[in-house]
């Protein structure tokens, strides 16, 4: 825990690539985030961000869910987004990353610094640092918030008062 102000300023840097890909996917109507383990609700709340602040349809997934009905969505259209740490699901998460190719789905990749297997296989690459597998959600969430910040304002959304959102709990 010591080192993860450290951790997440480096992650930060990730920010003018963000932005980069960002451009790339203002065109998406909608979008799957898939995790497993500790990143599937970090899946759940990247996906939640992006509707909230881009009004882009996003669903998150438990990867191992994939095969049960969003498989059928998946095309040239649908970007994935796979957060997919080098940890103790990882070889699973490749699985899940090879079924989206196959069936000519892009692939935005959150990824351990030198992950070469998913390098090769995601259209896409974002590299995080090494963390504890229960850190993991802290370190991914900053740039999944950052992809839906940027695609919120490609598209000239206000990401400060997103429509419908109250700031505070008003109702019982």
């Amino acid at each position: 825990m010591l080192e993860m102000p450290e951790t997440i300023q480096e992650v930060l840097k990730l920010e003018p690539s963000i932005r980069e890909l960002s451009k790339i996917f203002t065109y998406a109507r909608n979008f799957l985030y898939l995790g497993r383990g500790y990143n599937y609700p970090t899946a759940l709340e990247g996906a939640l961000k992006l509707k909230e602040i881009s009004y882009i349809h996003a669903e998150g997934y438990p990867a191992a869910e994939m095969k049960h009905g969003p498989i059928a969505l998946i095309d040239q259209e649908m970007p994935t987004v796979v957060i997919a740490p080098s940890d103790s699901l990882h070889d699973k998460i490749i699985n899940n990353i090879q079924q989206v190719k196959s069936r000519g789905g892009l692939v935005i990749a959150l990824i351990t610094k030198g992950d070469a297997s998913i390098r090769q296989m995601a259209d896409y690459c974002l590299e995080i640092p090494e963390v504890y597998e229960c850190l993991t959600p802290i370190v991914t969430s900053i740039p999944l918030q950052l992809l839906a910040y940027h695609i919120a304002r490609i598209k000239r959304k206000d990401v400060d008062q997103p429509r419908n959102l109250a700031k505070s709990v008003t109702v019982e």
